[in-house]
């Protein structure tokens, strides 16, 4: 990945968290998928470091990890899994049935 500066992670995070506000009501996706749409398919880490700053207006509880994992420990998992559930999807443990609930992103155009 090349060096990122201040301004430009901050664009990466921005359309990382355009991604996820296009995702639906009772739909997931994962980390790995809003870096690929948002243009950034290397930076899965960096699409769950952009969900750690809170803002209410983006549905983060809807972005897990790869196999459809829930991947937040303690508090935070809990008050994930029990969003799915209110939203309709079924949580079996720790995972999420991708091919029921995911919800495949549109695609941004390659960056580089």
């Amino acid at each position: 990945m090349k060096e990122q500066g201040p301004s430009s992670k901050a664009s990466m995070f921005g359309l990382m968290r355009a991604v996820v506000k296009r995702v639906p009501r009772g739909k997931v996706t994962t980390y790995g998928d809003v870096a690929r749409a948002a243009g950034f398919p290397t930076c899965s880490r960096q699409a769950a470091w952009c969900l750690k700053k809170f803002d209410p207006a983006l549905p983060w509880h809807r972005v897990i990890g790869k196999g459809g994992k829930i991947l937040l420990r303690g508090e935070g998992g809990v008050e994930q899994l029990q969003r799915l559930e209110a939203e309709g999807v079924v949580v079996n443990g720790t995972r999420v049935d991708l091919r029921k609930y995911g919800y495949g992103v549109k695609l941004g155009r390659k960056r580089g």
